[in-house]
């Protein structure tokens, strides 16, 4: 059962060219949201509300209300209003919190300590492989990790924060009666399963809409106590995700790349306007410092070690290839071996761990022998 203001919360979603920065501002005027819809003319003037916004105020969309109020009878389904008790505090801080939070999954989860992992939707295989490690470790580390449910660095965050046994949150873009991307959909039921929720402050039939993208990065950013990027084009939508990050006081990290790589000029970007430099989860975690306690044990290196004992031939084929994509003539070429031992030694090294086969080639994917 719900409150008797949620109906007016959401009643107030819908009124056309009214966002939540001008409702805020009209709320200081009166008792709460029901006396807001409630007052009078002579009230609503007083206020500052014009003769064309009275008029909404007026003629609420009800049945807009009612369906949004039957989808959170359901199972899993809630709707957090700003005043609600349960309403995440890091995001009700912000400049411009969301009215109504729809949330799909454990509630709870919104709850915890966040940091939220940015990046391309057309990331690198390396980008990926970077975003899966260092989601699982924070993961295993007691955060629980948000993202935008995006393809790419997005998708790999979430995926990662999975393997680690962490709770991952998805902010949408859309309305919770859409998914999007629609490859997702096993993503979005592993997240829910293992205790984590899709979360948009959308309207429930709100489909994609490229304006909608953007606007839900600062709840990413709010909601966490810092961001971290990984692999983004200096017009893109993570470093709008930053810059939100930054406007509300939050930590911003982000990982650099080649010189020579698009996705990389992002990130250098953040790091010269002072964003903090890592290489590993443990430098995030130590730079988040008193904000970790209370979360479980930390991790002791962002690193794995694969259970497979290298001898020294290899050590030296692993040697010659790179971080980035390494073309199958280059290792050759480099190793010096026939190509069917370089074959054979290749998919022994992918098998345990040490390299990933990507178009192009292989990439290397641990740095410690």
């Amino acid at each position: 059962m719900y409150d008797d203001h949620l109906p007016y919360w959401l009643a107030a979603l819908f009124l056309p060219g009214i966002g939540p920065r001008k409702l805020q501002s009209w709320l200081g005027s009166f008792v709460n949201i029901k006396t807001l819809f409630h007052a009078s003319e002579e009230e609503w003037h007083a206020a500052g509300i014009s003769t064309r916004q009275i008029q909404l105020l007026q003629r609420p969309d009800w049945e807009a209300v009612e369906y949004e109020l039957a989808w959170a009878q359901k199972t899993n389904h809630h709707l957090i209003s700003l005043e609600d008790k349960s309403y995440p505090p890091l995001l009700k801080e912000t400049a411009d919190p969301p009215l109504v939070l729809y949330v799909r999954g454990n509630r709870e989860a919104l709850m915890q300590a966040q940091i939220a992992i940015v990046g391309s939707r057309n990331a690198s295989p390396a980008g990926i492989a970077n975003a899966e490690q260092f989601a699982k470790h924070l993961a295993a580390a007691g955060f629980a990790i948000t993202s935008g449910l995006a393809l790419g660095i997005d998708g790999g965050a979430h995926r990662g924060a999975l393997a680690g046994g962490g709770v991952t949150l998805g902010v949408s873009g859309t309305g919770l009666n859409y998914l999007y991307p629609r490859s997702h959909h096993a993503l979005v039921d592993s997240i829910l399963h293992q205790g984590g929720a899709v979360i948009s402050e959308f309207p429930l039939r709100t489909p994609p809409k490229a304006t909608n993208f953007p606007q839900r990065n600062r709840i990413i950013a709010g909601l966490s106590l810092g961001v971290l990027v990984i692999e983004a084009a200096l017009k893109s939508g993570s470093l709008i995700t930053a810059r939100n990050a930054i406007e509300e006081g939050r930590e911003v990290f982000a990982i650099p790349g080649s010189i020579h790589h698009p996705l990389s000029r992002g990130s250098h970007y953040l790091i010269r306007q002072g964003a903090k430099l890592v290489e590993t989860a443990e430098d995030v975690i130590e730079e988040l410092g008193a904000l970790r306690a209370g979360l479980v044990a930390p991790v002791t290196s962002q690193r794995v070690e694969p259970p497979f004992g290298l001898s020294a031939d290899y050590r030296q084929l692993l040697e010659q290839i790179g971080y980035e994509i390494t073309p199958i003539d280059v290792i050759l070429l480099r190793s010096g071996l026939t190509a069917g031992e370089v074959s054979s030694m290749l998919l022994a090294l992918e098998l345990n761990g040490y390299i990933q086969s990507v178009p192009g080639g292989y990439i290397r994917t641990v740095s410690r022998l």
